[in-house]
């Protein structure tokens, strides 16, 4: 289950513009670019959405603009795929299946690091069980690797962290690029071990290498990207023994009582 609106969006949103998927998909796909990410307190969001300017559209899909997503990640028993992101390998990758709840519609991706910090996402539409990966899936994500550089024909993908939350989509048609905002994030282990952050949004811009409106926005109200990654750093929340040195700032100015027995 994911967490409720956020009521600190819904008069901003309110007020904005509607943009439809296929407009969205067709004017911003960017299923290759720079992510920015950045965690802010919940409060704050009315005032960075009202400073994107009278021209930024809200995504409206049958007369909603807040929708519920939970993601399954999958890696090896022993964590390659969060390891190979925790200290830094050149070829990183991540495994999910998502489900957007208020559709039911679930989707394989594959996501890998490209060139010059680039992030680049593929995916297919999924009709499996999305706790485990079905034969197609597994092909396609042997494929995708392959094409990164990386050889997973030995590995096993187990599910090993599920998050859900709640987004809202921004479009800005002046950099033809997209704001993210994230509310109610859960982290839940396989084992029903969790983590809520109700006090916390994360907003996440997705552009070419510069930096969008919404960057200067938030760099300007001192705000600073933050290597935050929904895996990884819900990852080392709930499972403390890990290394987790990539994640160390947003541990320690969101989540402090985690890093008890973190490694040095």
């Amino acid at each position: 289950m994911t967490a409720p609106a956020c009521p600190a969006l819904a008069p901003m949103v309110g007020a904005l513009r509607p943009i439809g998927l296929d407009e969205l998909v067709e004017r911003a796909s960017l299923l290759t670019r720079v992510d920015r990410k950045y965690m802010l307190p919940v409060h704050e969001l009315p005032l960075v959405i009202g400073g994107l300017g009278e021209d930024v559209q809200v995504l409206e899909m049958g007369g909603e603009r807040d929708f519920g997503y939970r993601s399954v990640y999958f890696d090896t028993p022993d964590l390659d795929g969060y390891l190979r992101t925790a200290r830094r390998r050149r070829r990183r990758y991540k495994l999910r299946v998502r489900t957007y709840l208020d559709s039911g519609d679930h989707y394989f991706e594959v996501k890998t690091s490209g060139p010059r910090g680039t992030t680049v996402k593929q995916r297919i539409p999924y009709d499996g069980d999305p706790w485990r990966l079905g034969p197609a899936a597994r092909a396609y994500a042997d494929e995708a690797l392959a094409g990164a550089g990386i050889d997973s024909g030995g590995f096993r993908f187990v599910p090993t962290l599920v998050t859900s939350y709640r987004r809202t989509t921004l479009f800005l048609p002046a950099s033809d690029s997209r704001v993210t905002v994230d509310t109610g994030l859960t982290w839940t282990l396989p084992d029903g071990t969790g983590l809520r952050t109700p006090g916390r949004a994360v907003v996440e811009t997705k552009s070419g290498r510069a930096g969008s409106h919404a960057d200067r926005l938030l760099w300007s109200l001192k705000h600073r990207p933050v290597p935050i990654s929904k895996y990884g750093t819900g990852l080392a929340a709930l499972r403390p023994g890990l290394p987790a040195h990539r994640w160390l700032p947003v541990l320690r100015g969101h989540f402090p009582t985690a890093l008890q027995g973190s490694p040095a």
